[in-house]
């Protein structure tokens, strides 16, 4: 254990030579600055801290509250029609051994930055039945899960996207339990599960499903065979369980939504490591039906990735640039399209839940941002809406997740660090 915090030390200590300023890396045309690797990736996370009697920061005019604590690991949340959120709580991961030393260390940072509960593997129902904020019933909707995540509900059908598999429950509105176990719709990839995350939505139409799976490894470290059905956003059938790829190159496509009124598929991404602290950025992306969006052979369009072997020129030369960076390392795991019933000046756009870097001197992310849009695109700086998750001793109170939009005018935000539901609202 000595030598292991020895390394580790070592690798703090390497990562505090690489500091100084940012290069912006916000928007449509990112300023990328030249990969370089070192013995070790800079490691730099927050460690966990109390809220006491603080709250995060919101705009003026706003307000957040705690609607639920104490939860196991919540992870995305759905508002049901009826008003109720639907929670999922729960963790998963690699079944595979660490490839080296260095994958090694890096598995004991990110560690630092978790929270010592259990994951739930459960869907936790909350309800404000006179609509006065206060979310006065709790409830297990479903237990026994696999590492839920994403979260679908398409008439009277709710879907839950295990780390293993989509499965169904029949719905009935104002229902508080599930009336029956889960049905398989059909099987995700599972096998080592570096990224384990299955993120999830459904067409307008609710004729498909989209489920984003991220890759089995940073760089194709394991093999491209451990990759096959991987890096990508899947569409499925739900009536027969039929998928096909939609878009591929996406290393780890953590949260989908459809825009409303295009019926756009959107995903935020969560980019490679180990070339810098200032590559590759996160981004928020339209997600074309067919296309490559360059993971594992290059990154932001056509820079090559040297690392993944053997290069693909072909593969390179077809790589789709994405549409809005985020900046490198936030590990962008919510987004949702507001609504005007959020504001004036935040009713055009989208926000982005921003869990936090474990690989730059200097922390980003831990922070949910909204990104402004003009006709049907994203226009602007990203703007800091819900933050004040690091304190001023280095340390972190929370770190969101999923983002959910309430059509009554809120922002629902889980915070798997605090192990928080928030919400936010305009000042009435």
């Amino acid at each position: 254990m000595r030598a292991i915090l020895l390394i580790g030390t070592a690798a703090l200590a390497l990562s505090a030579c690489d500091g100084g300023p940012a290069p912006q890396q916000h928007g449509a045309n990112p300023s990328l600055p030249e990969p370089h690797r070192g013995l070790l990736p800079d490691m730099t996370i927050p460690r966990p801290a109390e809220w006491g009697s603080d709250r995060p920061t919101v705009p003026e005019g706003y307000t957040i509250q705690a609607i639920a604590t104490d939860l196991r690991i919540p992870r995305q949340t759905l508002v049901l029609p009826n008003g109720d959120i639907l929670v999922t709580e729960g963790t998963g991961g690699q079944s595979a051994p660490r490839l080296n030393p260095k994958a090694f260390i890096a598995g004991i940072i990110k560690s630092w930055g978790r929270t010592s509960v259990a994951g739930g593997n459960r869907l936790t129902l909350l309800r404000d039945a006179d609509g006065d904020g206060t979310y006065e019933t709790r409830s297990i909707f479903a237990d026994n899960l696999n590492g839920p995540y994403g979260l679908a509900l398409v008439n009277d059908v709710l879907y839950v996207a295990n780390q293993d598999a989509l499965v169904r429950f029949d719905y009935r509105e104002g229902q508080t339990e599930a009336s029956g176990a889960p049905a398989l719709v059909t099987n995700l990839p599972s096998a080592v599960n570096h990224h384990w995350t299955k993120s999830l939505t459904a067409s307008p139409d609710g004729r498909f499903l989209y489920v984003g799976i991220g890759s089995n490894s940073n760089i194709t470290e394991r093999g491209m065979e451990v990759e096959v059905d991987r890096a990508m956003v899947w569409q499925i059938d739900p009536q027969t369980g039929a998928h096909r790829p939609f878009a591929t190159g996406l290393r780890n496509p953590t949260a989908l939504t459809v825009q409303p009124g295009t019926g756009q598929l959107w995903a935020v991404v969560n980019e490679r490591d180990e070339i810098g602290p200032d590559l590759v950025p996160d981004y928020l992306t339209s997600v074309r039906e067919g296309s490559f969006y360059g993971w594992p052979y290059s990154y932001w369009g056509q820079n090559v990735d040297t690392r993944a072997q053997p290069q693909n020129p072909e593969r390179v030369a077809a790589a789709v640039r994405p549409d809005y960076a985020l900046g490198a390392h936030v590990a962008a795991l919510g987004v949702a399209f507001s609504t005007p019933s959020m504001g004036t000046a935040f009713a055009d756009g989208v926000f982005v839940g921003e869990h936090g870097s474990w690989n730059r001197n200097v922390p980003a992310g831990y922070k949910v941002v909204f990104v402004p849009f003009r006709d049907g695109r994203p226009a602007g700086d990203p703007i800091d809406f819900v933050s004040g998750f690091l304190n001023g001793n280095g340390n972190t109170r929370g770190r969101p997740v999923g983002v959910s939009v309430d059509p009554r005018g809120a922002l629902i935000v889980a915070d798997d660090l605090s192990n928080t539901i928030w919400r936010v609202t305009a000042k009435r």
